[in-house]
C-alpha cells in the first residue's frame, strides 16, 4: 500500500523544556495524543548550527546539550494542524529551533508469510 504524506522535522536540543519537561517528550505526547502515524527522536552525535562552532558527542555529554531531531509521518492535512498547534510552543521555548517539511510517498511493508 502506498500514499502521498508530509515529514515534519524538528530540530531542538535535549535541554529544551516545556512546563518542566522536556520538549521532545511533550512533543511525542502530544502527536500520540493527536494520532500521528509515525514519531522519532534521533539524538545527533556531531554537528553545528548557524555561526556555532562544531560540537561532537563528547562535548555534548559535558555541557547536557545535544542536539535531537524529532521527525513525524502522516498525512498533510494532519501535519499541518499539528504544526499550527506546536509552533507557539517552539516559540517560546526554544528560539534556535528549526522545522522542516517535505511530501514524501509511504509505502507500507506487510509481513511475507511463509
Amino acid at each position: 500500500m502506498e500514499m502521498e504524506a508530509k515529514r515534519l522535522k524538528i530540530y531542538i536540543h535535549s535541554s529544551d523544556k516545556f512546563r518542566h519537561r522536556p520538549l521532545y517528550e511533550v512533543i511525542v505526547f502530544a502527536a500520540k495524543r493527536y494520532g500521528l502515524s509515525r514519531v522519532l527522536v534521533f539524538r545527533g552525535v556531531m554537528g553545528y548550527e548557524e555561526g556555532q562552532e562544531v560540537m561532537s558527542e563528547k562535548f555534548w555529554e559535558i555541557s547536557g546539550k545535544m542536539p535531537l531531531l524529532i521527525e513525524i509521518i502522516d498525512e498533510t492535512s494532519r501535519i499541518d494542524a499539528f504544526t499550527a498547534k506546536i509552533l507557539p510552543w517552539l516559540g517560546k521555548v526554544s528560539p534556535g529551533s528549526l522545522i522542516t517539511e517535505e511530501s514524501t510517498l509511504v509505502r507500507y511493508i506487510e509481513m511475507q508469510h511463509p
